[in-house]
C-alpha cells in the first residue's frame, strides 16, 4: 500500500510541475525601425502573441505614413478578435488552474480591439470607403459593451459620432448616432456635421495605458496611467486654422466601462492557490504531530499515528504542491504604443497643396513646441482627403 500510494504521489508531482518546451527564441538586430524590427519580433514571436505585434506594427506603420503596412497587419490580426477565446485549446488551457492567462492568444483588453477597428476605420476612410469605416466603428461600439450584464453600454465619443458623420455624408440619419455621442460627451457641444466637409483630420497624443499584476498573487489586472501633458491640438493648413480637441480618453476606457470603475480580479485562481497552501499547511502540521505521537507511544511505535503522520504529510505535500502550480497571474501583455487621447475634425477645403502642421497645447493653453509637427497636405478635387497625425510618430 506505501508503495502504491507513494508511486500515486510521484505521478502527480511529475503532472503538476511538467511544462513546455519553448523553442529558443532567435536573435533579433535591431534598427530603430519599430516598423522593421517590429515585423522581426513578430517572426520570433510565439503563436500566442503574434497578434499583439499585428497590433503594435499596425500603430506604428500608420504613424509613419505607411499605410499598406498597417492594413496587412490589421487584416492579419481582426479576424482572430470575434471568437478564438471560445473555443479554442490554448484559451481552454488558460481558463483551467494550472496555467497563466498569458498562455492564452492575445487579443487584448475591450479597448485594444477597439483601438484596432479604430485604425482600420481611418485606413478605410483614406481608400474612399467610409462605409465600411462606419461599420468598423459600429463593431468597435460592440466590443466596448458590457456583454455579459448588459448593464454598462459602449461609451466612446468618437465612435458614435463619427458613426452619424459618415451616415450623414452618405445621405442616411447621423442624429441618432449623433445624440448618443453628445450623451456621452458630458461637457460642451460636439462639433455639427457638415456633409460638405471635404477634409478628414484624425490626431492622437499622449501615452495610453500600461498593465501590470496587483494583489497577492499578481491575480489582478491593473493599470498604470499618466496623464498626458497635451491635451489639444491645432492644424494649420495654409491660412486655415482647424481646432483638435479631445473626445476620447484610452485610459480612462481601459479603467472603466460605462463610467463604472472595473475590478479585474481573476478570483477563482487566487482564491483556490490561497486555500491549497493554508490545508497544505495545516496537514503537514498535523502530520508532523501524529509522527511524533507514533515515536512515543508507550516505548514503542503506533501503528495508526505513523499511518496517520504519513497520510497527512501526504495530502500536506501534494496540497502545497498543488499550491505551487496553481498560476492565477493576470495577463498583463499589452499594446505598449497606443496614445492616451483621440481627436478628429473636419472642414470644408479647396483642392491644392498646402502647408500644414500640429502643434499639441496643455491644460493651459501653452504652446509645446517640441512636439511640432510640420507635413504637406495635398487637398483632392474629389472625395475625401483623410490625414493622421499622432504626437507618437518617429
Amino acid at each position: 500500500m506505501r508503495l502504491r500510494f507513494s508511486a500515486g504521489l510521484l505521478g502527480l508531482l511529475f503532472l503538476l510541475t511538467a511544462c513546455e518546451t519553448i523553442p529558443d527564441r532567435p536573435r533579433i538586430a535591431y534598427t530603430g525601425d519599430p516598423v522593421i524590427d517590429g515585423r522581426a519580433e513578430l517572426q520570433a514571436a510565439q503563436p500566442k502573441d503574434r497578434v499583439l505585434w499585428n497590433y503594435r506594427i499596425a500603430a506604428s506603420a500608420l504613424r509613419r505614413n505607411q499605410p499598406d503596412e498597417a492594413r496587412v497587419q490589421l487584416d492579419t490580426a481582426i479576424p482572430l478578435i470575434g471568437g478564438i477565446l471560445a473555443n479554442s485549446a490554448d484559451a481552454r488551457k488558460a481558463r483551467g488552474l494550472f496555467s497563466g492567462e498569458d498562455s492564452k492568444t492575445f487579443i487584448g483588453e475591450p479597448y485594444e480591439r477597439v483601438m484596432a477597428y479604430y485604425y482600420r476605420a481611418i485606413l478605410y476612410w483614406m481608400e474612399g470607403q467610409p462605409d465600411n469605416a462606419r461599420a468598423c466603428y459600429r463593431t468597435g461600439q460592440l466590443i466596448d459593451s458590457d456583454a455579459e450584464a448588459n448593464a454598462y453600454k459602449s461609451d466612446y465619443i468618437l465612435l458614435d459620432y463619427l458613426d452619424g458623420f459618415v451616415s450623414t455624408k452618405l445621405a442616411a440619419d447621423g442624429e441618432d448616432a449623433l445624440a448618443r455621442a453628445q450623451k456621452n460627451a458630458r461637457g460642451g457641444a460636439l462639433p455639427p456635421y457638415d456633409p460638405n466637409a471635404n477634409l478628414i483630420v484624425f490626431a492622437e497624443y499622449g501615452q495610453g495605458p500600461r498593465k501590470y499584476g496587483g494583489g497577492e498573487f499578481g491575480e489582478q489586472l491593473r493599470f498604470i496611467t499618466t496623464q498626458s501633458r497635451s491635451t489639444h491640438a491645432r492644424l494649420t493648413l495654409g491660412s486655415q486654422v482647424i481646432l483638435l480637441p479631445t473626445f476620447d480618453d484610452l485610459n480612462y476606457q481601459a479603467t472603466t466601462r460605462g463610467g463604472r470603475v472595473m475590478d479585474y480580479i481573476l478570483g477563482r485562481k487566487a482564491v483556490f492557490k490561497s486555500t491549497t497552501n493554508t490545508i497544505g499547511d495545516v496537514a503537514l502540521t498535523g502530520a508532523a504531530i501524529a509522527a511524533s505521537n507514533a515515536r512515543h507511544y508507550n516505548g514503542g511505535t503506533n501503528r495508526d499515528a505513523a499511518n496517520a503522520a504519513m497520510v497527512l504529510g501526504a495530502i500536506g505535500l501534494i496540497s502545497k504542491i498543488t499550491s505551487a502550480a496553481t498560476t492565477p497571474k493576470a495577463d498583463t501583455r499589452a499594446w505598449d504604443n497606443l496614445p492616451q487621447r483621440l481627436s478628429f475634425a473636419a472642414a470644408q477645403v479647396a483642392p491644392g497643396d498646402y502647408p500644414a502642421k500640429v502643434e499639441f497645447f496643455d491644460k493651459d493653453g501653452t504652446l509645446l513646441h517640441a512636439r511640432t509637427k510640420s507635413f504637406s497636405v495635398t487637398v483632392k478635387p474629389d472625395g475625401d482627403t483623410v490625414i493622421f497625425v499622432s504626437e507618437l510618430s518617429r
